[in-house]
C-alpha cells in the first residue's frame, strides 16, 4: 500500500477552515481550457465541447482540473433531489475514452447517494475497461486513502460525505497502460486531492501514486510526462500560495521537479448515448 500525504483524520473539518471550505467545496470554479493530442498524428487539438476531459462543456471542478470531474452535476443533482424528495440515488456515466489503438475503450459509473444535508451525501465510483474485440469489462480501482476497492473492504469509503471519484484521463502513445485521476476528499472539508492511477496492460497490474516526500495541501493530475513517458505530472501545493510547482512522478512514487516538462494525453472521447445523467434512479 503506497504511503500518501493525508490519512482521513486530516479530513474532518476544522472551525478555522469552515468558510474556507464552503467555498472551495460549493462554488466550484471553472478551469482553463486543455487540449488532448491526436494518437494519429501527434498534435495536440481541442476536443469537441461534449467531451468531460474539456472545461468548456458542462463541467467544472473544485480543483481547476484540466480533466474535470462532473462536479456540476452533482451540486445541481443534490440541489434538485434534496429540495423535492429529500433523499434519493443517482448515477452518472462518463463517456468511453478509446485508446490509440481502438481495442480498448475506459469509461467510469458514479454513484451519488444523496441525502438532504450534503455534508451526509456520498460519492463513489467504479472505472470499467472494455476490450472492444471479445467484449470483456475488467474492474480498475485505486489503492488510495478513500479509495471505493471492493477487493479490501475499506470501511472509510462508507462514511457521511466521502468524496472519491476515478476517471479516465489518458491512454499511453501505444495504448498499453491508461491514466486515470482519482479525486478524492469530503464534502465540507477544504482537504480535496488528486491521486494518479495507472493500469499496464501487459502485466495487468494496476498502480496508486501521489508527489511524495513534498509539502503540499492539494495536487492536481495533469497528465503524462513528455519528457519521460512512464511518468505522469502534478501540479502540487498549498492552498493560497500563488506558485505551485510541477513534478513528475514514477510508478512507484518517485517524485522529481518537472522543470521545463509539459504534460500530454493521448484517446479519443467518445460520448455514448447512454453517458450523462442516468435515465433510472432509485429514491
Amino acid at each position: 500500500m503506497p504511503k500518501f500525504p493525508w490519512s482521513l483524520k486530516s479530513l474532518l473539518p476544522k472551525p478555522s477552515v469552515l468558510l474556507l471550505a464552503l467555498l472551495l467545496l460549493l462554488l466550484p470554479k471553472f478551469a482553463m481550457a486543455e487540449t488532448i493530442s491526436d494518437s494519429a498524428s501527434g498534435n495536440s487539438t481541442p476536443e469537441a465541447a461534449a467531451n468531460p476531459m474539456n472545461p468548456s462543456s458542462e463541467y467544472s471542478d473544485p480543483l481547476d482540473s484540466p480533466y474535470p470531474i462532473p462536479w456540476s452535476w452533482v451540486m445541481n443533482t443534490h440541489a434538485e433531489v434534496s429540495s423535492t424528495q429529500g433523499s434519493g440515488l443517482r448515477y452518472y456515466r462518463t463517456p468511453s475514452l478509446v485508446s490509440p489503438d481502438g481495442q480498448y475503450a475506459a469509461y467510469s459509473r458514479i454513484q451519488f447517494q444523496i441525502r438532504s444535508q450534503l455534508h451526509s451525501s456520498r460519492v463513489t465510483s467504479v472505472m470499467f475497461l472494455e476490450n472492444l474485440q471479445t467484449g470483456n469489462l475488467e474492474v480498475v480501482t485505486a489503492s488510495s486513502p478513500l479509495a471505493n476497492n471492493p477487493f479490501d473492504g475499506n470501511p472509510e469509503v462508507q462514511l457521511p460525505g466521502v468524496i472519491t471519484m476515478l476517471v479516465p484521463v489518458s491512454w499511453s502513445e501505444l495504448g498499453d497502460r491508461l491514466l486515470a485521476r482519482q479525486f478524492e476528499g469530503v464534502f465540507s472539508s477544504s482537504t480535496v486531492s488528486d491521486y494518479a492511477v495507472i493500469w499496464n496492460r501487459h502485466l495487468n497490474e494496476t498502480k496508486t501514486v501521489a508527489p511524495a516526500q513534498v509539502n503540499y495541501s492539494h495536487a492536481v493530475l495533469l497528465g503524462w510526462s513528455a519528457n519521460n513517458a512512464n511518468h505522469v505530472l502534478f501540479r502540487a501545493g498549498i492552498l493560497g500560495d500563488e506558485n505551485w510547482p510541477m513534478w513528475a512522478v514514477n510508478p512507484e512514487g518517485k517524485t522529481l521537479l518537472a522543470t521545463g516538462d509539459r504534460p500530454q494525453t493521448f484517446g479519443r472521447s467518445v460520448a455514448e448515448a447512454w453517458a450523462g445523467p442516468q435515465a433510472h434512479y432509485h429514491r
